[in-house]
């Protein structure tokens, strides 16, 4: 019986990369440009997209 096993799509792994390095440069970005804590929301937002994307890479 032959053992079926799954792939992701290539653009799995450069999508959570692009969020997790998008996501940590948008909370730096925050104390080096900002003021506001807009960008720090949305890199932390990013890098759980990059984290549940890493999950779903096969």
């Amino acid at each position: 019986m032959p053992i079926e096993v799954k792939h992701s799509r290539p653009w799995v792994p450069v999508l959570m990369l692009a969020l997790l390095v998008v996501g940590g440069v948008m909370i730096m970005l925050r104390y080096l440009v900002w003021e506001s804590p807009a960008p720090t929301v949305i890199g932390l937002v990013m890098i759980l997209g990059g984290l549940y994307t890493a999950t779903k890479w096969r």
